[in-house]
């Protein structure tokens, strides 16, 4: 079940351009528990580095997303429309079986290989989700 927006992905040219508008500007602060500074994730699928900045109150994060070239699918993205709203991830109690079910639904999944069974997030195309990418990651909250 979805449970909440975990998290809105930006598309950036270069991690201080970003942080200087959402750490400097809007006063946001850089979720160092989330992802490492300054080295952050990686997505190898798109071969792309990630952080995350919180927005102050509640729980949603602003995913920052550093392709390392213009040959996959997020570099491609960057190159075409320039930095900015990339997707919507959005968390939940099961990601297996929502991916399931909104494939059932008529969802374009997008698949980066691998058993479905087996997928920590997942993405659908945004042809079927209204003109938004959008990812299902797990429930990330503290759990009562």
């Amino acid at each position: 079940m979805i449970t909440y927006l975990d998290h809105v992905g930006i598309v950036a040219n270069t991690l201080e351009e970003s942080l200087a508008v959402l750490v400097d500007q809007l006063g946001l602060e850089r979720d160092t528990d989330r992802t490492p500074y300054p080295k952050g994730g990686y997505f190898a699928p798109e071969r792309t580095r990630i952080f995350f900045v919180k927005v102050n109150l509640g729980e949603t994060r602003i995913e920052i997303l550093l392709p390392d070239d213009n040959q996959s699918g997020i570099g491609r993205f960057l190159e075409r429309r320039g930095p900015g709203l990339h997707h919507l991830g959005y968390g939940s109690t099961d990601v297996v079986g929502d991916t399931k079910l909104f494939m059932q639904r008529g969802l374009q999944y997008i698949d980066f290989g691998g058993p479905i069974d087996e997928i920590t997030a997942s993405f659908f195309h945004p042809k079927t989700t209204d003109g938004i990418l959008t990812e299902i990651v797990p429930d990330r909250r503290p759990q009562a």
